[in-house]
């Protein structure tokens, strides 16, 4: 009886430990990933994509997603070289190229890109004055990915891009920039103005030059000046003589004899 009880024992260990080490022994790669195999502790080998199978207690697989992934920079308030204040935020796209870099060369990757891209944004924004930050933000991206892509080649990983998604300014700097706006407006429309009377100016000039030469059309226009008025009844017209030619008229009368 003993003996058989211990052999119901050994069996339903063994039921119940057969599941457990599969569980323990088999893995699955997908095809984005590639699994990293440590045997007790020593780096052994890379597997691919398919069901894997390793040997309980003494393997362990390390899975690393080789799809590019992002990591959001939330805003964060950034000196630039002329002392204002403004505040960044980005968003990262990187991807691993190699595995191995990227599980042993560093502690956790994301993390280290994460940082990196922090440190890289305050430096390259206060090296740029605030209008090259409104104006150029493409090229300071760039400049952002190279100076993060530069360190993570070590790490087994290739910068994507970087994409600054807001600047942000204090409201005291809108109102002096929107101060700035509505002044620059009012200048180009003070010159387009000035620039309009000149030429109307020019023109005037030029008219009044061909009506002096031909007093026929002084006459003409005149009439055609008199004619558009008359055109409205609500107007009312004033003439006026010229004086010079009254005056000379009663100086050249004689005064009657016996009056």
């Amino acid at each position: 009886m003993a003996g058989l009880e211990n052999l119901d024992c050994c069996l339903g260990m063994l039921f119940v430990g057969i599941p457990i080490l599969l569980v323990l022994s088999i893995r699955t790669i997908y095809d984005y990933e590639k699994g990293l195999v440590l045997t007790l502790g020593k780096y052994s080998g890379m597997r691919g994509s398919g069901v894997q199978i390793l040997m309980p207690f003494f393997q362990t697989m390390r899975i690393v997603d080789l799809r590019i992934m992002t990591i959001d920079i939330p805003k964060q308030e950034v000196l630039s070289k002329d002392n204002v204040s403004a505040f960044i935020n980005a968003v990262v796209y990187f991807r691993i190229v190699n595995p191995e870099a990227a599980i042993f060369n560093v502690q956790d990757y994301r993390a280290a890109v994460y940082q990196h891209s922090q440190t890289a944004i305050r430096d390259v924004v206060g090296s740029r004055t605030l209008d090259q930050l409104l104006t150029d933000r493409k090229a300071i991206a760039e400049s952002i990915s190279m100076a993060v892509e530069k360190d993570a080649k070590e790490w087994g990983v290739d910068i994507s891009g970087i994409k600054i998604q807001d600047i942000g300014l204090p409201d005291t700097m809108k109102r002096a920039m929107a101060r700035q706006a509505q002044a620059e407006r009012e200048k180009r429309a003070s010159i387009i103005i000035s620039e309009g009377e000149n030429m109307a100016a020019e023109k005037l000039g030029a008219a009044a030059k061909i009506l002096s030469e031909s007093p026929g059309a002084l006459h003409l226009r005149t009439l055609q000046m008199i004619s558009s008025v008359s055109a409205d009844r609500t107007n009312i017209m004033n003439f006026i003589l010229p004086i010079d030619g009254i005056e000379t008229k009663t100086r050249d009368e004689k005064p009657k004899k016996g009056a």
